[in-house]
């Protein structure tokens, strides 16, 4: 009996080890896939000139052929992607009525307004006799696969872990065989094209200037650049003037790359000892976490995990935030850091802890608004692991330290970028400070600055708080809780 099926891809722009498509294969003669570019995310955008959206649609393109690819690999006349700009639920429900299908399959998203969409798109499947799937892709083990012996979500990521390590086996880590099955790959309906950026309403942007690949191919090259570094990854992940981390953030927020094949190759890595590969398996169990904390407790999206942080007293300081936001704090970590991010989208992870911790503890500013900052300019941006960091920061989140943990961004910036490689890169008015005060010239003496050339409060300005006053400040206000 012939059967027809729907993939609906999101955050998931891949065509191997693909859940979703592997079981619509197995399950259907005939298979579509479609994306939709969502005006209701689109619309929302603050910029025309989105990085995020110049990154899926090159994803898209590449998504296309690699699947035009497959079907001619199994020697099928199908393959292809079928290509929307709408409303995604009006834009999916309608394709499936016009194709025909039996099903739409997708993989799982955890976030609220996600899942409330997924419910909708469901029920108006549902009303026209179509089903609806969705199976776990993004995450290895999700919702309730890891739960405390009194069969609860932890709240706490360490204990989180062991557990999360003892249940992951070979069955976790498998690719989905997707060619096996690639024959049932219908092609695209006649007159089917990926509309231009401008067509979308968006303009270039400096994605193609960026050290970015993009796609499937894209994801693959930071992988193998990546794997003979793993072993060192413990020990070269905090610094961000070096070459130490994998860059794969990006791939995995949009799916170009598969969890379980970063996963299964550091897990490879670790049981033969590298400690660097057990540390950036560490990290993909954060991730897990994350979406596991924002599955069962929804809330975090708007409030603190914490409901007794809610009482925090956070300052409006609107001449502070601006000073954040515009990289003019006179902590030169913090305005480097803030100036990768505006200039490529990227911040280095141990630069997101520094700059959110002088966010919320230097100078007393709500986390929520930090976290709507980057969710605006963060290539990588993933509302469960975003809103799980701000919240770590903030100290209103799932941490077993107290609240009284509070980044010194000067001792931070002479432990990690101890040369100032980093901040020189980003600062170049601070070049020719020497190093032993590129981490704080507010320290320097007169004589000192004039040799540099540099002149405080004009070429770059003065601490717009004193760190000290300021942690004071931050024990105070954590002390009612």
């Amino acid at each position: 009996m012939t059967t027809t099926a729907l993939v609906w891809l999101r955050r998931d722009l891949r065509c191997d080890d693909h859940a979703a498509l592997y079981h619509a294969l197995r399950r259907h003669t005939q298979v579509y896939c479609a994306f939709v570019f969502d005006t209701t995310i689109l619309d929302a955008l603050p910029s025309r000139e989105d990085r995020r959206v110049a990154f899926i649609h090159a994803s898209v393109a590449e998504l296309h052929r690699g699947l035009q690819q497959l079907a001619a690999s199994s020697g099928a006349p199908g393959g292809g992607l079928i290509v929307r700009h709408g409303p995604a639920e009006a834009c999916i429900v309608q394709l499936a009525r016009d194709l025909g299908v039996d099903e739409v399959l997708v993989n799982r998203d955890y976030e609220p307004e996600a899942r409330a969409r997924d419910q909708r798109v469901a029920a108006a499947l549902q009303a026209h006799g179509i089903a609806f799937s969705d199976h776990k892709d993004q995450a290895l083990l999700d919702r309730d696969e890891v739960l405390t012996r009194q069969g609860q979500p932890y709240s706490v990521f360490t204990p989180y872990k062991r557990a999360w390590l003892q249940q992951l086996d070979a069955f976790q880590l498998k690719a989905y065989p997707v060619a096996r099955h690639a024959r049932h790959l219908a092609p695209p309906p006649p007159g089917e094209r990926l509309p231009p950026l401008a067509e979308l309403g968006f303009a270039p942007t400096n994605l193609a200037t960026l050290p970015l690949p993009t796609g499937m191919q894209g994801a693959q090259r930071l992988l193998q650049d990546f794997l003979p570094r793993m072993a060192a990854y413990h020990q070269a992940r905090d610094y961000p003037g070096r070459k130490g981390v994998s860059y794969l953030s990006v791939h995995l927020r949009f799916g170009t790359v598969s969890i379980r094949q970063l996963a299964a190759l550091a897990a490879r890595q670790a049981e033969e000892g590298s400690e660097g590969a057990q540390t950036w398996l560490s990290e993909l169990a954060w991730r897990d976490f994350y979406f596991m904390i924002l599955w069962h407790h929804p809330h975090v999206v708007t409030q603190c995990f914490k409901p007794e942080c809610e009482r925090v007293q956070w300052d409006e300081a609107p001449a502070l935030w601006q000073a954040w936001c515009e990289a003019r704090t006179g902590y030169p970590l913090v305005d480097a850091a803030m100036r990768q991010l505006h200039q490529t989208g990227y911040m280095h992870n141990r630069l997101r802890m520094v700059v959110a911790s002088f966010l919320t503890k230097d100078l007393g500013i709500d986390w929520r608004r930090g976290e709507r900052h980057f969710a605006e300019h963060l290539n990588d941006y993933d509302l469960a692991a975003n809103n799980g960091g701000w919240q770590w920061a903030a100290s209103t989140g799932c941490d077993a330290q107290p609240w009284f943990r509070i980044f010194n961004p000067i001792t931070q910036s002479q432990r990690f970028d101890p040369e100032g490689r980093f901040i020189r890169r980003y600062l170049p008015e601070l070049a020719r400070v020497p190093d032993a005060h590129i981490h704080f010239p507010a320290a320097m003496k007169p004589l000192e600055l004039a040799a540099c050339g540099l002149q405080l409060g004009v070429d770059y300005p003065l601490p717009v708080v004193d760190h000290a006053r300021a942690r004071e400040r931050t024990l105070m206000r954590f002390t009612p809780l």
